[in-house]
């Protein structure tokens, strides 16, 4: 069974480097008195050694970030490593009486290549917190998902939506769509989403309150012309009420153009 598993990888790992064209290895030195720690960007999925002489033990219940790697002395072998967003690790293993590193921290950039072909994605712009369930294979999910409109504003060859509004657990999901049909690059300067307040016959109870935008995924720091893109926005959980609404404001850097959507 565990041949299989080596194999599976490897086939991954040369796949990977077909990708993202071959470079050297790392080479770890290791021994059986001291542990040498990886610590990972992302929650370690599955791990395997090409020889039983080395040993990578990770949590495996929690998925944790961090992997402890010990060896005995004899011939050099190689560890491979998928995190839980599918991207691929893979270094070259070999035995020292003396290890010159016994921490390692690895860095997203290092990544050989991912398990599984996705298309491009933004990375975070804002980081999760650690009450946030959001997971990339959820943020995938409900970016690939088709939805319907609730909300768009049309301005200057610019088209802003909100297609969707998610309730999972604590947080609330906004998919949102930004095409750029008008000739010139979009750089943001900021989005702000807030909760409206008030009605229309009461000026006087008008209220906006911001919101706390706790985690984005796929939105840019510029929007190339002729671009359509979807992101996500991650915010605690809130309930519209009778006299509320959602309001996103999308302002543009360097230029005088705002986006305004209002859902309600």
């Amino acid at each position: 069974m565990k041949n299989k598993i080596i194999a599976l990888l490897i086939l991954v790992m040369m796949g990977s480097m077909g990708m993202r064209g071959q470079r050297a290895l790392d080479t770890l030195q290791v021994n059986e008195f001291k542990n040498v720690a990886l610590f990972f960007p992302s929650p370690i999925e599955r791990a395997v050694t090409g020889h039983e002489g080395f040993v990578f033990s990770y949590d495996r219940e929690r998925a944790g970030h961090v992997g402890l790697l010990q060896g005995v002395e004899g011939p050099d072998s190689n560890l491979l490593v998928i995190t839980a967003d599918g991207l691929v690790y893979a270094y070259i293993l070999t035995y020292a009486k003396e290890t010159p590193r016994l921490n390692l921290f690895v860095n997203l950039g290092e990544h050989l290549g991912s398990e599984r072909p996705t298309p491009a994605r933004v990375p975070f712009t804002i980081k999760p917190k650690k009450d946030s369930v959001l997971t990339a294979e959820l943020a995938q999910g409900l970016l690939d998902t088709p939805y319907k409109t609730l909300a768009q504003n049309r301005k200057r060859g610019m088209v802003f939506r909100l297609e969707a509004m998610e309730y999972i657990g604590n947080e609330v999901y906004l998919v949102c769509g930004l095409k750029n049909r008008s000739g010139i690059d979009f750089e943001i300067n900021y989005l702000d989403v807030l909760l409206v307040n008030g009605s229309k016959k009461r000026r006087a109870s008008h209220q906006e309150i911001s919101l706390e935008i706790k985690q984005t995924q796929g939105l840019p720091e510029t929007l190339a012309r002729g671009s359509d893109i979807r992101f996500l926005l991650v915010l605690p959980k809130f309930v519209l009420g009778k006299n509320e609404h959602l309001h996103l404001v999308l302002r543009e850097g360097h230029g005088n153009r705002v986006l305004r959507v209002n859902k309600k």
